[in-house]
């Protein structure tokens, strides 16, 4: 029997937490309210939070999470984020400099209705990284590649000839106006649930074919390594995972307008390594998807740190490291050796 609307929570922790960042971030935050969405009688917005250059040529890094209700911490690693910059407006010269150069675009929670109720898919019973039109062109995994037969089973992609759901063309059209219309974009959005170890996924998700700006993403990947060796990610094309149908950021990438580079990646936190800690997890919806340990939330949160920060400082230093001319000829044959030489089938 379901629970009583009376007896239902009115918000939820992660939807408190980004109201109280965004009412201390008031006087430094651009603040929009992207659409609204309803549950059960419950309504959320979804906002943007932008700070830095409001050139519209300066380069951008959007993160994203909360596309799945269930995923927790990924919308805590982009609010802690945005809690820790805050923090440091106060006092980093360093930082302030930085965001005079780039804008940064928050969107932290793009399924509140869905982490109000707990469940992966929005209130709809749409899965919103399966929503996007275009579908894969090989065979995907039944089920998680995206499927029509309906909401009842998990992995539903809507309707065919429907519009978009309106959670996932409101994140769209954040990433088509404030973020691939400049010159230089980065989007990270932040996933978890698969795997014994964290992993960087980049487009593909559709097709096993080459994404254009490969050159772009095995240079990013270098510096990010050389920078932390002992980074611990596994960073590939998410098509050496799996395909799936409608993924939205596939989507966005090849709607770029040309010449822009958009380089969008998802991080998704292998979330098996909690459970293998704490086998007792398996018997929590939650516990599958986030870790339930406040020590080990911790952890995670203190871990990715890094990242976050290092695509900040590699949109500001962009113009030292965008390849060119021979050297991206060649960065494209060390990228194609590494992630699609013949022996990796």
């Amino acid at each position: 029997m379901p629970t009583p609307l009376s007896f239902l929570p009115d918000s939820f922790a992660e939807y408190e937490d980004l109201k109280s960042i965004l009412d201390q971030g008031r006087a430094s935050f651009e603040i929009r309210a992207v659409c609204e969405t309803e549950v059960r009688g419950r309504r959320f917005s979804i906002y943007t939070a932008s700070i830095g250059s409001s050139d519209p040529l300066a380069p951008a890094i959007g993160f994203f999470g909360g596309i799945h209700g269930l995923e927790r911490i990924g919308s805590q690693l982009v609010l802690d984020y945005m809690r820790s910059l805050l923090a440091r407006l106060e006092w980093d010269e360093l930082l302030v400099r930085e965001l005079q150069s780039i804008r940064l675009i928050f969107l932290p929670i793009a399924n509140p209705g869905g982490m109000w109720a707990a469940t992966r898919a929005n209130p709809r019973g749409v899965d919103l990284m399966r929503n996007a039109p275009q579908d894969a062109d090989a065979r995907v995994p039944l089920l998680a590649g995206g499927q029509r037969v309906g909401a009842w089973l998990p992995w539903y992609r809507g309707r065919a000839g429907e519009p978009m759901e309106v959670e996932a063309a409101a994140l769209l059209h954040v990433v088509e106006t404030q973020l691939a219309a400049r010159p230089l974009s980065i989007a990270l959005d932040c996933h978890s649930g698969y795997g014994w170890s964290d992993s960087i996924w980049f487009p593909y998700a559709r097709t096993r074919q080459q994404m254009p700006h490969l050159p772009e993403m095995y240079m990013l990947k270098s510096m990010f390594e050389h920078a932390h060796p002992h980074h611990g990610y596994t960073f590939e094309p998410q098509s050496h995972q799996y395909l799936l149908h409608g993924d939205l950021w596939d989507y966005a990438y090849d709607r770029t307008p040309v010449p822009n580079i958009f380089l969008p990646m998802t991080l998704e936190l292998g979330s098996w390594l909690w459970i293998k800690k704490n086998p007792r997890q398996l018997f929590s919806r939650q516990g599958m998807f986030n870790p339930v340990m406040e020590h080990r939330t911790a952890r995670v949160l203190r871990r990715h740190a890094n990242l976050f920060d290092f695509l900040a400082r590699a949109a500001f230093s962009s113009q030292r490291w965008l390849p060119q001319g021979n050297h991206r000829e060649q960065l494209l044959q060390r990228a194609l050796d590494h992630w699609y030489r013949p022996d990796r089938e």
